[in-house]
């Protein structure tokens, strides 16, 4: 699907699943007419790749599929991972990779700040777990692991020699950056780029070549988009953005990125 001004995009990570079906269903007709080919719909749990199965199904061509358990998210029991490995391995064909998955970062300073205990070893197994599965299935995976805790994931990836890896709305050292970029990963930029400017100093950093765009939908943005409901036509801005923070014009920052998430998705 082309824009008017013959524009393609992708939002390589939203939750599509947590808007409302009415503003899906208006989304869904819009993207067309904003040049946002595609959308990426993560998985936070069982019960969210349900629902993203069954919007994927609703709209099979604009709807990119992932599916995993969000690290952010209280463990869920044993039988109910074990219910959600096996919906994954039964639905590998429709899915398009693992995720969203990682390590909990913030629930666990949260955690720290109030004195309490946080036992990260069981995310991290999970992980480990998520990442074979990833390597078993020949799919790329997605990730939430930010700041140190990317680091335990490079960890992981590289133990397992998984190089497919989409690291989304990514912070960290310059050291770790230049790690996820030797290693071949990817990484993923929001609306916040426009008026943060660690994450510009960080899209300094990245090449071109090995990044995407996202909004994390409904995560709600601030400066120039304060108020705004998050919408898969906020990654134009970004685009906008990148290309200005790389020196090149919008259509071929676009054509770069378009390619990039195309080609990591297997999008066709």
């Amino acid at each position: 699907m082309v824009g008017g001004d013959g524009i393609r995009m992708i939002d390589s990570h939203i939750h599509l699943d947590f808007y409302e079906q009415a503003d899906i269903d208006c989304m869904m007709r819009e993207l067309p007419h904003c040049g946002v080919d595609r959308v990426v719909a993560v998985s936070v749990d069982l019960a969210s790749c349900l629902n993203v199965q069954r919007l994927y199904h609703r709209y099979p061509e604009q709807i990119v599929p992932a599916y995993g358990q969000h690290p952010e998210r209280t463990l869920p029991p044993e039988q109910e991972l074990d219910e959600l490995f096996d919906f994954i391995r039964h639905h590998q064909e429709q899915m398009a990779a693992v995720g969203e998955v990682g390590l909990p970062y913030y629930s666990r300073k949260e955690a720290e700040q109030k004195g309490e205990r946080f036992a990260l070893e069981p995310y991290i197994e999970l992980l480990e777990a998520f990442i074979k599965l990833a390597k078993e299935l020949d799919k790329p995976i997605v990730l939430h692991a930010v700041y140190e805790d990317a680091d335990f994931a490079c960890d992981l990836l590289e133990k397992h020699s998984v190089s497919r890896a989409h690291f989304h709305w990514f912070k960290g050292s310059a050291k770790t950056v230049k790690r996820l970029m030797d290693n071949g990963y990817f990484i993923s930029f929001t609306p916040d780029i426009i008026y943060k400017e660690e994450i510009r100093a960080l899209a300094k950093m990245v090449p071109i070549e090995q990044t995407m765009v996202e909004t994390d939908g409904p995560w709600p943005f601030e400066g120039p988009f304060r108020g705004q409901k998050t919408h898969p036509q906020m990654i134009r801005s970004v685009i906008q953005e990148l290309a200005s923070l790389k020196s090149l014009s919008f259509a071929e920052t676009d054509m770069i990125v378009l390619a990039n998430t195309e080609k990591f998705y297997a999008i066709r």
